[in-house]
């Protein structure tokens, strides 16, 4: 249905709107040329928390974690106010949260509930084919249901199957590098970055088209990689084929009724940009309507999984909201201390950051390609790679419309190295280290986090270089 179509079929929504939400004429946007470094400190901030607290100081940060977040919001919320006119600082503010924030959360929350919801059940026995198996329907599982998703619905049945094995730390390490990054590249769905450039106006299917090659390469020869180590290791430590027992409980999938869900979450998410029912203005800001009712639906949506799903497959799952509950109180943080982070990128030459835009453009002002694919993805590791993607979006221009066509190419670079360079550290993506956390209670041997990234450089970063020079040279 075209949106001329809704908007005849449901003439109440632009009409309605209006009278809900003042039509307030819209502020001007924050200079970033006048912005200095103190503006940027509470970016900083979140993001050091998030990546040292666990490490340095976990039960502060596990007790403390809303708090810590809120004071660094606060000290860019206290002088935006202070400062600036009030219709600049509150619409600052709320673009921050009603055009970012709250559909960010609201797609995670709904993607997190139905995942919750679906259960794959069975015995199944750790070989190498068994486990390579696992990784590649993992895999192609992120780009629909989200890393987080994916890694809800596949950690368990991978555990499952090896728990009787002496050596399998490898097979979570290729679990995070697969499962919860490199193959949520595909759509908005599959991981946070990519989400924030659709809200941001990347068409949906772009990251398809664009990002298909490099994924295809990098799972590929990660998957085969992971099947010849497995046989090795399985072979050493003396496992052979095992034979079925009477016991083994045949596979089945329960909760089927969320993939239905999940389709309504990808249509929500399809018509939301595709259908013009209007806009109106709140706060100083213009909202679409189209978005507002794909806000709507996440929120039925999971309302209608908790209604439907049988109380037991969220037990199996060991379905809690803590995980939600974290990402939430952190993003609102980082929503909303990056704002002046933006408007300093946006400001190119003339603001703080004017070296990194050096970095990333040559003398004739053209992209640097492949600088922009290591600097977001060298931060991702080690940072949060959706407020990393957001920067160097901002930084090559942050016109959608242009960084897709004539920029398709810096585009892709930011993107793939978002979504593929999460996978260095435990904290580069929110899913690793939930599935770190889930291996150790099950007693997997997990190496640390320098252990880590000894599997992870020594794997990954040669495979950065080749997708460096084929794609991005």
């Amino acid at each position: 249905m075209r949106g001329e179509d809704l908007k005849r079929a449901f003439p109440f929504l632009t009409a309605l709107a209006p009278l809900i939400f003042p039509n307030t004429a819209q502020a001007a946007d924050l200079n970033g040329a006048e912005l200095t470094l103190p503006w940027a400190l509470p970016f900083l901030g979140i993001l050091l928390s998030i990546a040292l607290s666990p490490l340095l100081a976990h039960k502060v940060w596990e007790h403390h974690l809303g708090k810590i977040a809120a004071f660094w919001a606060a000290l860019v919320v206290v002088p935006l106010l202070t400062l600036y006119d009030s219709s600049t600082a509150t619409a600052a503010l709320s673009h921050a949260i009603l055009l970012e924030y709250i559909p960010f959360i609201l797609l995670l929350l709904a993607l997190f509930t139905v995942a919750g919801g679906i259960v794959l059940r069975g015995n199944l026995h750790g070989s190498p084919a068994v486990n390579t198996g696992l990784l590649a329907v993992g895999t192609v599982l992120a780009s629909f249901t989200g890393t987080t998703g994916a890694a809800m619905v596949m950690i368990r049945p991978l555990l499952r199957a090896n728990d009787d094995r002496k050596r399998n730390a490898h097979t979570i390490i290729f679990f995070i590098f697969l499962v919860a990054n490199i193959g949520g590249s595909l759509t908005p769905l599959g991981d946070p970055p990519l989400f924030l450039g659709f809200l941001r106006g990347v068409d949906f299917f772009w990251t398809t088209g664009h990002l298909l090659p490099e994924t295809l390469l990098m799972s590929i020869i990660l998957l085969a990689l992971f099947f010849v180590i497995d046989t090795v290791i399985y072979r050493r430590d003396g496992h052979s084929k095992p034979d079925p027992t009477p016991d083994d409980e045949p596979l089945r999938l329960s909760g089927t009724l969320n993939i239905v869900l999940l389709g309504m979450i990808i249509v929500a998410i399809l018509l939301s940009a595709s259908a013009d029912l209007g806009t109106f203005h709140i706060l100083g800001i213009e909202v679409a309507i189209g978005n507002v009712l794909r806000d709507v639906v996440m929120v039925t949506v999971t309302f209608v999984s908790l209604a439907v799903t049988p109380k037991g497959d969220r037990r199996a799952n060991t379905f809690s909201w803590d995980p939600i509950k974290e990402v939430a109180k952190l993003f609102a943080a980082i929503f909303i201390t990056i704002i002046p982070v933006l408007a300093m990128l946006k400001a190119g030459d003339h603001g703080l950051f004017a070296p990194i835009v050096a970095l990333v453009t040559d003398d004739a002002g053209n992209p640097v390609n492949p600088a922009y694919f290591w600097l977001t993805g060298g931060l991702s590791a080690f940072l949060d790679n959706a407020p990393t993607y957001l920067v160097f979006f901002e930084l090559a221009g942050g016109d959608a419309q242009e960084l897709m066509t004539t920029q398709a190419l810096t585009l892709t670079a930011i993107s793939a190295g978002a979504v593929f360079m999460g996978a260095l550290t435990y904290i580069g993506n929110a899913p690793n280290f939930m599935v770190y956390s889930m291996a150790r209670r099950a007693k997997v041997k997990m190496p640390g986090f320098f252990g880590y990234m000894l599997w992870s450089c020594g794997i990954l970063l040669p495979l950065f270089v080749l997708v460096t020079f084929l794609f991005y040279m």
